[in-house]
């Protein structure tokens, strides 16, 4: 008896065991169906639908073959975070604290880091394209992503109140570009080239990618950077507007150092190099392409932020943070008129753009009525265009909720090449311009470097040091460089 229930027994243990296998592979079986299915459906798809699906933080791989996945690398970069993002946390301080004195808008007393840390969660690289666009170059395009756990906290500093403030959510999204200087010594490399690409169309003239005999210009998404900002143990009601400085002054500084054409430069061996003297550093030095001779003539229908009366409107322009320059304020008009010409250094007209903003004069802080931006590659070079742009609440228009119609201002514009005798002395003069800002800054002259100028901001001394660079390089074509001084147009 006992021998017939241990055959039944085991009779039934192996059919169920044979149960469970087959549903164990029809299970696998229709999992290997689905995912073909999924495999082939994905496969079927063209690169317009998979950015739709992706959205704007679809990987560069996904558009341009071209760009392959560094998973290894991802891996490895984990590995190594907890050290590399201590060190690059100290070395970041040290060197971006001064920055942020250079670019202090004016009415902040100090802006300082209290905390500074990259935190444990390492960037992702999604792709690397590797190119060889230059004899004795190598070029690595890097499309970085990074939604990381930083703890910063910048101290600010104002006549009215000090409160430390914390960034949070921090997320960078942008393509690097890493070009190396290739040399015959030993390691190599004299130079690494670090910068991050500007506008959607970016490098136009040195990214284009050779296909069958013809060249195409890629498509790149802006860098990004976004963030909130939180006040420590206080709130930023108290501190009014200094959200808006924060924003400005990290985009200044982004501009301004970093986003191509503007780059970093770093020499490899220890010691300073004089890029003067090395033909390879001189190369990577980035040089001025031309002068953009903009005369502001009128604006139409702005916006009034008076309750008596009407706004008082002045107008600032720049490429460059660095160099912005304004008119004189026409009191009480909407439609004022002002006929004054600047000129400006542009160092890569196909990525750079004219940035005209409209403020209001007022006690205090100045308010702006209005922002637009002009692309300098729609500009034919040595000929006159008219522009009419149409004035917005803020570039990004994506956190701006208020789009209603803040009027129109009237450009006249004239892009002009150097040649390289006028590069060299462009390059020379934007250098001794910078070290004059600085000392007016230190004289109090202006708060701020990237405060905007205008014939009434210099005076004795300061004024002799700036217009006498200014009127040397302008003699070689017989205008003002960098439209340090305004001037009215007949």
């Amino acid at each position: 008896m006992g021998l017939i229930v241990g055959i039944l027994l085991g009779v039934l243990f192996g059919l169920s065991l044979m149960a469970a296998w087959l549903q164990m592979m029809k299970y696998r079986s229709n999992k290997r169906i689905s995912k073909a299915t999924d495999v082939r459906t994905l496969g079927s798809l063209s690169r317009d639908d998979l950015k739709k699906i992706c959205g704007d933080n679809y990987p560069e791989w996904i558009s341009f073959p071209v760009y392959e996945q560094a998973k290894w690398l991802n891996k490895q970069l984990s590995k190594l975070w907890p050290f590399v993002a201590e060190a690059a946390s100290a070395m970041l301080k040290e060197s971006v604290e001064p920055v942020l004195e250079d670019y202090r808008p004016g009415g902040v007393k100090s802006l300082k880091f209290g905390k500074l840390s990259l935190g444990t969660v390492a960037p992702k690289i999604e792709g690397i394209r590797v190119q060889s666009l230059k004899k004795g170059q190598v070029t690595m395009d890097i499309d970085l992503r990074w939604g990381g756990d930083p703890n910063i906290v910048i101290a600010v500093d104002t006549p009215v109140a000090s409160i430390p403030i914390q960034l949070k959510d921090f997320q960078f999204f942008s393509v690097v570009r890493v070009i190396f200087q290739l040399t015959d010594e030993m390691p190599c490399i004299s130079a690494l080239l670090v910068a991050l690409f500007s506008e959607n169309e970016f490098m136009s003239l040195v990214v284009l990618v050779e296909v069958s005999d013809s060249f195409s210009k890629p498509y790149q998404p802006k860098p990004r950077m976004d963030y909130t900002l939180k006040a420590v143990g206080g709130s930023l009601t108290g501190l009014p507007g200094i959200s808006d400085i924060i924003d400005d002054t990290v985009e200044s500084i982004v501009t301004d150092t970093i986003q191509w054409p503007r780059r970093i430069v770093v020499p490899l061996g220890g010691t300073a190099v004089d890029t003067r003297q090395s033909w390879n550093f001189y190369e990577l030095e980035l040089k001025p392409e031309g002068m953009l001779t903009v005369s502001v003539v009128r604006a139409n229908n702005l916006k009034n932020l008076e309750v008596i009366g009407k706004s008082d409107p002045y107008v600032v322009v720049h490429i460059r943070p660095r160099f912005k320059y304004k008119t004189k304020v026409i009191h009480n008009n909407l439609n004022p008129v002002w006929n004054q010409t600047f000129e400006l250094i542009a160092e890569d007209r196909e990525t750079q753009s004219l940035t005209v903003e409209v403020f209001e004069k007022d006690i205090g802080q100045d308010s702006r009525l209005g922002v637009a931006k002009l692309r300098l590659s729609e500009l034919e070079p040595e000929k006159l265009k008219e522009v009419n742009l149409r004035l917005l609440a803020s570039l990004d228009t994506l956190r701006v909720k208020d789009k209603k119609d803040r009027g129109t201002c009237t450009l006249k514009l004239v892009y002009n090449l150097f040649n390289k005798e006028e590069q060299e002395k462009a390059l020379q003069e934007e250098k001794r311009i910078l070290e004059s800002r600085k000392e007016l800054k230190e004289a109090g002259v202006i708060e701020s470097t990237t405060a905007a100028v205008d014939t009434g901001s210099f005076s004795g001394r300061f004024r002799r040091s700036v217009g006498s660079g200014l009127s040397k390089a302008g003699k070689f074509m017989s205008r003002t460089l960098t439209g340090q001084s305004s001037r009215r147009s007949d």
